[in-house]
């Protein structure tokens, strides 16, 4: 699959019939919105967790100098905080240009803080994209994104936003926030 996945997504069709949905949010979604909604809402996914693992060639980074953002790796039993938003269809063409970088739509079931649950779609880059760069130690991927810097601004900013939007939440995320202290680090030797 190529880094460009509007097509897909939008052959894919997957939810287009609704009149509203719900969108979850696990990254850069979480701080920055940047389309129309509805509603907002902090939500949870269960059986997923965030990495870093992803290339961004178009926003974090450049096609010769990639940098990283988050994707979703399976993880049973493991529970992913982030930000529902309730949209229409209309929004999808916005999305998935956001989202071009090899994510696609998945559906997924989200639980809310009242403990109501409902099901809405994600964007999941899998590693079968082409710009799925996959684990590597947390001291590599934290200076790929101090060095990063693409079209939407430096990577590091990205990671540090996702951050300080989990903390809002409330959210706990280890890899996350290691990433974050070993990124500062980086930064001041």
């Amino acid at each position: 699959m190529s880094f460009n996945t509007i097509e897909a997504n939008r052959r894919d069709g997957r939810f287009a019939d609704r009149e509203q949905l719900w969108l979850f949010g696990y990254g850069s979604l979480i701080y920055k919105a940047g389309f129309d909604y509805i509603e907002r809402r902090p939500a949870t996914i269960t059986g997923w967790q965030r990495r870093f693992w992803q290339g961004s060639h178009d926003h974090r980074g450049t096609p010769d100098a990639p940098g990283r953002v988050v994707t979703l790796v399976e993880a049973p039993g493991e529970v992913c905080t982030g930000m529902a938003y309730r949209i229409t269809p209309a929004v999808f063409g916005h999305l998935d240009h956001r989202e071009k970088n090899g994510y696609l739509r998945f559906a997924t079931e989200m639980t809310f803080a009242d403990g109501s649950h409902d099901e809405g779609l994600v964007y999941i880059a899998t590693p079968e994209n082409e710009a799925y760069l996959g684990d590597a130690p947390a001291e590599e991927i934290a200076r790929q994104i101090a060095e990063s810097h693409g079209p939407s601004g430096p990577n590091r900013d990205y990671l540090l936003g996702l951050a300080a939007g989990l903390r809002e939440l409330g959210a706990e995320d280890p890899h996350v926030f290691d990433l974050e202290t070993r990124l500062r680090a980086i930064e001041n030797a």
